[in-house]
């Protein structure tokens, strides 16, 4: 499994309505294409920081997958107006799990 480890901070004060539209939208949409949430955990040093782990069965399917998402109707005309303006920054790493060691 390829992973994502997302790290998330939004501007001042935006991350639990950040998280009330990302969990209520956003991860069944996700899981709806075949990705995998795990998270979000909240940082407990930044209350403007959180961050999840999003799961691909592979290298190959990660690109196809996140294009459904993104070029999708919910994205373009509801969360990308709504999520965006609300992030500060996000950074993204890329790891492998291909012994398994994370159970979903």
């Amino acid at each position: 499994m390829i992973i994502e480890m997302r790290t998330y901070k939004t501007k001042p004060g935006k991350r639990s309505e950040f998280l009330e539209v990302f969990r209520a939208k956003s991860v069944p949409a996700h899981e709806e294409f075949g990705m995998k949430i795990l998270g979000p955990f909240l940082s407990v040093e930044d209350p403007d920081v959180f961050f999840f782990m999003r799961g691909f069965p592979d290298l190959a399917s990660r690109e196809p997958m996140k294009a459904k998402f993104y070029e999708g109707e919910l994205w373009k005309s509801e969360l990308e107006n709504v999520l965006m303006p609300m992030l500060e920054k996000y950074d993204v790493v890329l790891v492998d799990d291909s012994d398994g060691r994370i159970q979903w």
